[in-house]
């Protein structure tokens, strides 16, 4: 039993060791953990306030309300998280240096590594929405279903240039990207999924207003409660199509650096 504590000991020394290089990584936990805090905070706030329904956008209740902000970080948290996992599993199989020495180019690597992961998404997101309507009395008879089409296309190219220069970071570091957990404890913060953005004191909104997450919630919600058209939709799409068209460029110009840093330096396949 002696042994057996002293390796554990050692397992643990070795982890502290690594962990401890990385310390910047503590201090956005820590973060993380403030924005968690505050979230619940406001969420409380709305919650005890008898002016519920006048702070909500569509005057709809609150279980509505808060359960699209809900679903709805579910496809930034897959937008986030896709490339990462499927960079991770194809060097960890040892498939990521065949498949980019082929003439596979790297958007159609990039983009066939996030079908499935989006299209599972959005299957679950409908589950959660159906049991909703089911049982819960979610309003779906008002819904636009091609204003909710496009937002999520919109939504979806958006953030996924957030999650390309996610998966650069691990390429170079080969360790998960701390910013990206950062960006999500900030935006469960500021970007109105579970409480209205006007709760909130006036420096954390103009950061929402910074936010892709809020035009998309806030859109969402106006397809989905309210029966918004795309054209009455147009502000919000046409900031999202805006965040996508720099992002999207800058993430894979920044991961085709990435790609070529790693091939220089022989640290491709390393983990």
């Amino acid at each position: 039993m002696t042994r057996v504590f002293r390796e554990v000991w050692l397992f643990f020394g070795r982890d502290l060791t690594i962990a401890r290089t990385y310390r910047t990584l503590f201090v956005l936990e820590a973060i993380e953990a403030l924005f968690g805090t505050a979230t619940l905070y406001y969420v409380a706030r709305l919650v005890d306030s008898p002016a519920v329904q006048q702070a909500l956008p569509q005057g709809g209740s609150y279980f509505a309300f808060s359960l699209i902000g809900f679903v709805f970080l579910d496809y930034l948290n897959a937008a986030l998280n896709t490339f990462d996992q499927s960079l991770a599993e194809a060097r960890d199989s040892g498939t990521l240096e065949h498949v980019l020495v082929t003439q596979t180019s790297l958007p159609v690597f990039l983009a066939g590594s996030a079908i499935y992961p989006f299209v599972s998404t959005t299957v679950r997101i409908g589950v959660y929405v159906a049991w909703g309507a089911l049982l819960f009395g979610f309003p779906l008879g008002e819904a636009n279903w091609l204003a909710v089409i496009s937002i999520l296309i919109a939504s979806l190219l958006a953030f996924s240039g957030l999650g390309i220069l996610s998966a650069s970071y691990v390429l170079l570091f080969k360790r998960g990207n701390p910013a990206k957990w950062l960006f999500l404890g900030i935006t469960s913060l500021t970007s109105g999924t579970l409480f209205p953005v006007s709760v909130l004191p006036h420096g954390l909104q103009f950061l929402a207003r910074l936010n892709p997450v809020t035009y998309s919630l806030d859109a969402m919600r106006a397809a989905l409660l309210a029966n918004a058209s795309p054209v009455a939709l147009w502000r919000p799409l046409a900031v999202l199509m805006g965040f996508a068209a720099v992002l999207l460029p800058v993430s894979m110009a920044t991961f085709a650096w990435s790609l070529r840093r790693t091939k220089a330096t022989g640290t491709l396949t390393h983990r």
